[in-house]
């Protein structure tokens, strides 16, 4: 099992769901934003992750995207696709759809509103793991969906999971990043969020932490992907330490209002496909857009990446 399983590492972005005009999924923008990604320095996507309105997608669209975009990154740059719906059974059944049309891996979070205790989490992870061979993400955001995974559930899932291979974290507590950490002897691909508030991103990868999944490489992927590089030797140290005060402006302006609502402003900004959020989240608009646009021709992004 382990050869045909992906290991993240590096910048996996957190892909927003662009539309058209009409507010429909835009498969073809979805396309252009792919291949942006994969020529920039991008290691990987996590497609329908929060930054995708997973919530705001009917089940159709989200089977259309995973049928459209697995096979369209084959060979391009590895995806994971978030599959976690509201129950259990719906979970897996999207699980093994994301497996059967050639999906690298899937990404899983607890399940929102109904805040299971911790016994149920790990039931609800193991449950959905055992359902298919490809690669399990699990994403710890509690600030979305009110329940934390401890770190003992996620040592747990890891030493009775062989395809649990990555877990994300966005939570502002160093500390359980770590547990994991040393819980799974560094064995589990721990990545971290790129949320500014939570400054994850330094701890992680000085405690041996293997990349960020983030939202800001949405709009700059090239200075992301150097940003998260993974730290082998003390020029790596350096570079990184130099490379997160450096694009910390970048952070706060994806940051700078409710995900995705930022970063989609800030794609648009740039020329490439987004639309606007699906209600009820606002898009920004007049004088809300200048400080994106400034944070955009501050670091030349239209410019080096051919957009302007």
């Amino acid at each position: 099992m382990d050869k045909k399983l992906i290991y993240p590492e590096g910048s996996w972005v957190a892909l927003i769901t662009p539309f058209d005009g009409k507010g429909r999924v835009d498969m073809d923008g979805f396309k252009r934003l792919v291949d942006f990604q994969a020529r920039n320095g991008t290691s990987g996507l996590l497609l329908m992750g929060s930054t995708g309105e997973p919530t705001s997608l009917s089940m159709e669209e989200r089977k259309e995207i995973i049928a459209e975009m697995a096979p369209y990154c084959k060979n391009k740059i590895p995806v994971f696709f978030g599959v976690t719906c509201g129950s259990t059974e719906a979970t897996i059944e999207l699980s093994k759809y994301a497996q059967g049309k050639g999906a690298d891996g899937i990404m899983l979070v607890v399940p929102p509103y109904i805040a299971p205790p911790q016994p149920a989490v790990y039931r609800y992870f193991k449950d959905v793991c055992q359902s298919v061979d490809i690669a399990v993400a699990v994403y710890n955001n509690p600030a979305r969906v009110i329940v934390n995974i401890d770190p003992p559930t996620i040592v747990k899932l890891f030493k009775e999971c062989p395809n649990l291979v990555a877990d994300k974290e966005a939570v502002p507590n160093v500390a359980q990043l770590a547990s994991v950490f040393e819980g799974t002897g560094g064995r589990l691909r721990l990545l971290c969020c790129d949320a500014p508030n939570y400054a994850l991103t330094i701890p992680t990868l000085g405690m041996g932490g293997h990349g960020t999944a983030n939202v800001t490489g949405n709009a700059a992927p090239g200075e992301i992907a150097e940003l998260s590089k993974p730290w082998k030797s003390w020029e790596d140290v350096v570079k990184g330490r130099g490379c997160y005060f450096k694009y910390l402006p970048l952070m706060e302006a994806a940051y700078s209002a409710t995900n995705p609502v930022a970063i989609k402003a800030m794609v648009k900004l740039m020329g490439l496909p987004s639309g606007d959020p699906r209600p009820p989240l606002p898009k920004i608009e007049g004088d809300k857009l200048k400080p994106l646009e400034d944070v955009i021709r501050r670091f030349e992004l239209k410019e080096k990446y051919g957009l302007s």
